[in-house]
């Protein structure tokens, strides 16, 4: 049976704000799945709605087949003279029928339906109980992001934004333009249900390497022809540059880059997701749980084919769901990797893997357990390459890899460290035994002669300033010991790519034996680090690496490095008058060069989920060493409530400074009222 219905009222008013989508607006019907809404269809006659006829509603979603939906209940409800035909409490469910339905269709080009997944049903796969959760894994628009070192974490302020006007219908247009779907419309569309398919989906269509994905990753350096990964400060920009250009790969991103997209995009969503920063983090190219690095005496790189590496951090998502595809207790929070590093299933994607499996080295669990086990938990071995090509292995590290995984913290913006989620304490029989479980042995101690010690510290590194490094040698042995000592400070990215050398220095010592003091044995050698030798090789990263090689004469090696972040400068962001939806705003942003050059090209980047899209404002002239510059930008905040300004400057030496400001937006009097 069809009828003509002269109202369509989605209310999407009503059902938005009852389905936590109103923040998305009241233009459009965004309901979560398993939730009831309610609709008001006005028609002719009512002469076919008899007690025992059952409502359905068909829904069709994009290309494929109409799906079938029915509602617990309907009612016929009398406004003025014409029939409305009220459906209360309809549900997203597969019609089953039983008994006569009556079949409800109707066409409108003005109506958006979307359905993703629900926040308040407990029989949902990705349901939260925790209140305070939802509120930060599902609908918190703005997020902080860990970089910097272990020892030296920093923060970088991101806009999710996931909220904003039409992400909504790009973030299904994501999914949309997976091979999959474009391939198997119909068996995407039954799978898109599973939080396991949609986020494994999202992994491989966030980075561009396979297939019509966002995000293409560069690393050397040269973003010429893009956008350098550090200028970003929200994903809204990227989303819309990719739908907005037919679905072109947008230019350029790094892991950080990668794990906001696809954090946006699964939250948008309703999957519960938040972002990690493991330090130290292992990228094992032979899966063997291991890290191998191979030097020669020049202390010069010489591994060959693809290289084990180090990243300084490293970060991915992890996302909240049922695993109804593994055996009982791995429920949870789920790694999700969207950096192309490794292919899985012949897709650079990864995940969605348990963090508990990785915690106890059940490496065989899908997907991709023994990657992200490596990640956290390989062993670091270090390798002398002779001239004849013998190979020396110098030291076995166990504690190296995956230090203070971070995230922000559901309860503040402050850093929640879940290293422990990862893996046992470091050095424990517990962390041993997984080691051993994972299927691989465990490494033997340090090599070398184990008479020498050493150590590099380092004074407070500010970019643009000298600042002096110490390598401290310890001679634990009964003799007297020559020794040839070489340091060299080097530019490095954050996953361990070398940009220059620095400098170097190579020195002998005469190392005394040991005596009932200990700083009678302790031999100190000052490096000093002069900006106008590290300004010329360090990258946009702002990341200086010292290793030294210390040799006995007994060619006994011992090797150690350390990344140094150099602290980057703030952005001042002052927000001047009261904050009111429409009413326009102004924001004083002002910063000063901190580098001993002069800084051409300068320009501030402004966005803020609810307040407004990401702005550019290019500076007229040059700024010198020390000189101050300030810039106003204003703006009309777009919604209600505690919103985040984010800022970056970035100029054609100093990049990748930041500054954020935190406004609370009321409401117009007209709405209060």
């Amino acid at each position: 049976v069809t009828m003509d219905f002269g109202l369509v009222d989605l209310q999407c008013r009503v059902n938005n704000r009852a389905h936590r989508t109103k923040e998305m607006g009241s233009e459009w019907l965004v309901v979560r799945r398993g939730q009831p809404f309610s609709l008001l269809l006005q028609c002719a006659d009512t002469l076919l709605l008899a007690a025992h006829h059952q409502l359905a509603l068909l829904i069709q979603l994009g290309e494929c087949p109409g799906m079938k939906t029915r509602s617990a209940s309907a009612g016929v409800r009398q406004r003025g003279e014409r029939p409305i035909l009220y459906l209360p409490g309809l549900y997203l469910y597969c019609l089953d029928s039983i008994g006569p339905v009556l079949y409800v269709f109707f066409r409108s080009d003005l109506v958006f339906f979307a359905s993703v997944c629900a926040l308040l049903s407990a029989a949902d796969c990705v349901y939260l109980a925790d209140e305070q959760l939802l509120q930060e894994y599902v609908l918190n628009e703005n997020g902080i992001l860990y970089q910097g070192s272990w020892d030296q974490i920093t923060s970088l302020p991101w806009n999710f934004g996931q909220f904003e006007k039409g992400v909504v219908d790009i973030c299904f247009e994501v999914l949309d333009y997976s091979p999959a779907a474009l391939k198997h419309p119909e068996m995407d569309m039954r799978k898109r249900a599973d939080p396991v398919y949609v986020s494994r989906t999202i992994t491989a269509m966030v980075n561009a390497n396979d297939d019509r994905g966002v995000v293409l990753g560069r690393w050397d350096g040269d973003y010429g022809d893009g956008v350098a990964p550090t200028r970003w400060t929200g994903s809204i920009p990227i989303l819309r540059r990719w739908s907005e250009g037919g679905t072109q790969r947008v230019r350029y991103g790094q892991c950080w880059v990668f794990s906001a997209v696809a954090c946006t995009i699964l939250r948008c969503l309703g999957i519960p997701t938040r972002c990690v920063t493991n330090y130290s983090s292992a990228h094992d190219t032979e899966g063997n749980v291991s890290v191998d690095f191979l030097f020669n005496e020049h202390l010069e790189n010489v591994s060959e084919g693809r290289k084990d590496m180090i990243w300084n951090y490293h970060c991915w998502v992890e996302s909240w769901m049922r695993r109804e595809d593994l055996p009982k207790g791995y429920d949870g929070w789920q790694v999700l990797d969207p950096t192309p590093q490794e292919r899985s299933d012949g897709v650079y994607c990864c995940g969605p893997c348990p963090v508990l499996a990785v915690r106890e080295g059940e490496v065989g669990m899908k997907y991709d357990t023994t990657f992200v086990f490596s990640e956290v938990n390989a062993d670091l071995i270090c390798w002398m390459v002779r001239p004849d090509g013998e190979r020396t292995r110098v030291s076995t590290n166990s504690d190296t890899v995956g230090r203070n995984i971070s995230t922000k913290s559901a309860y503040g913006d402050y850093r929640e460290d879940i290293t422990a989620n990862y893996k046992y304490p470091e050095g424990s029989l517990m962390e041993r035994e997984v080691y051993r479980k994972a299927g691989k042995r465990v490494s033997r101690p340090d090599g070398g002669s184990g008479q020498l010690v050493l150590s590099i510290k380092h004074t407070q590194a500010v970019h643009g300033t000298d600042f002096d490094v110490f390598v401290e040698v310890h001679n634990i042995g009964r003799e007297d010991t020559l020794a040839q000592l070489t340091v060299m400070s080097s530019g490095v990215t954050y996953n361990s790519l070398q940009r220059g050398e620095c400098q170097r220095k190579t020195t002998k010592l005469t190392l005394p034996m040991l005596r009932w003091v200990p700083e009678d044995r302790k031999v100190p050698e000052v490096m000093r680090l002069r900006y106008e030798h590290y300004g010329a090789c360090v990258t946009e990263h702002n990341l200086i690496r010292v290793t030294a090689l210390l040799q006995d004469s007994g060619q006994h090696v011992v090797l150690r490095e350390v990344n140094i972040p150099l602290k980057m400068p703030r952005l001042f962001v002052k927000v001047i008058g009261e904050a009111v939806v429409s009413r326009r705003l102004m924001a004083l942003i002002s910063f000063t060069n901190p580098l001993p050059v002069t800084l051409k090209r300068g320009v501030f980047t402004v966005e803020g989920a609810g307040l407004t899209g990401a702005q550019e404002m290019q500076l007229p002239g040059d700024i010198g060493p020390g000189q101050e510059v300030a810039v106003k930008f204003s703006f009309k905040p777009i919604r209600a409530g505690i919103r985040k300004l984010v800022v970056d400057f970035d100029s054609d030496i100093l990049r990748d400074v930041k500054g954020e400001a935190m406004i609370i937006v009321r409401k117009k009097s007209s709405e209060n009222a």
